[in-house]
């Protein structure tokens, strides 16, 4: 699947391998393909694998790099929230046509969520709610 933007120009979404490698990246914060390539879980993906998507994520805008002599050094471009806030925006979009009552329905009634987990949910609801009556006073 190739990156898809939206009209503010931020990224929605990656491929499970680029996604992956940038989660790396994003944890490491910058780094040659090899220091990456450590942090995958075994087996481990081919050097080369690692090096292409990491080009491809460069040329989609998502990681920089700076040369020394014929060794990069990557880092991300994006940021990780950047990332999550547009990702989650297009799977609200994609999954629950921008309904965060339908979001809500769908854990509630299909997520399996234990008593304690909606509890928690309901509180920080309230809270939020609390913190924006507040905010119109």
């Amino acid at each position: 699947m190739s990156l898809t933007k939206n009209t503010d120009n931020l990224p929605l979404q990656l491929t499970r391998a680029e996604e992956e490698v940038m989660q790396i990246l994003w944890d490491i914060e910058k780094g040659m393909v090899h220091d990456m390539l450590e942090k995958f879980p075994d087996p481990k993906p081919a050097y080369n694998t690692v090096s292409t998507i990491v080009r491809i994520l460069e040329q989609k805008g998502f990681v920089g790099h700076k040369a020394y002599g014929r060794t990069h050094e990557y880092f991300p471009v994006v940021s990780k929230t950047t990332y999550t806030k547009s990702s989650f925006k297009g799977f609200m979009t994609n999954y629950f046509g921008n309904s965060y009552k339908s979001l809500a329905s769908f854990f509630a009634n299909e997520g399996r969520l234990s008593m304690k987990e909606l509890e928690e949910i309901q509180r920080t609801i309230d809270e939020e709610i609390r913190k924006q009556q507040e905010g119109k006073q």
